[in-house]
């Protein structure tokens, strides 16, 4: 074995690139690919994010419409048969936001409205952030109780 037979073993070397701007005998000298003159071709250039050379930016270029409420609460929901689905796996009568969320039924940080959308049969005693008319109509209607987080 000798130094100059050494290589690098097989797949240990990802980037087999051309070096740039090491001379003209390099094939990639001089201007280093970056072309002449202008922002692009000069050290430290670095571009806005949506910069399009100086034409008019697409979000500046289309028009803007609707409104977007900054007070909205997001709800995440969930249909009385899927919370009786999950009191019936876990053999809960009490089913709270944290059993919905541990069922994956609602993200960590989610606010859950409960939605009257199936049947429910269980006498549930169901906690949560919100409640739909209906829902509470089928849950009180199965002897259950509908009760709002504070």
């Amino acid at each position: 074995m000798k130094l100059e037979n050494l290589t690098p073993a097989k797949g240990s070397v990802k980037n087999a690139k051309k070096r740039l701007g090491r001379g003209q005998g390099s094939g990639k000298g001089g201007t280093a690919t970056r072309g002449t003159k202008g922002a692009q071709a000069r050290a430290g250039y670095e571009h806005k994010i949506g910069f399009e050379g100086g034409q008019m930016p697409i979000q500046r270029r289309l028009p803007k419409f609707g409104f977007t409420n900054p007070t909205r609460v997001e709800y995440t929901p969930v249909n009385v048969a899927k919370v009786q689905a999950v009191a019936e796996a876990a053999k809960l009568k009490e089913v709270s936001v944290d059993d919905l969320k541990a069922a994956g039924l609602a993200g960590k940080t989610d606010l859950v409205k409960v939605l009257g959308n199936g049947e429910i049969t269980a006498a549930l005693t169901i906690k949560a952030d919100a409640f739909s008319k209906s829902a509470i109509a089928k849950i009180e209607a199965a002897g259950g109780k509908a009760v709002v987080n504070e």
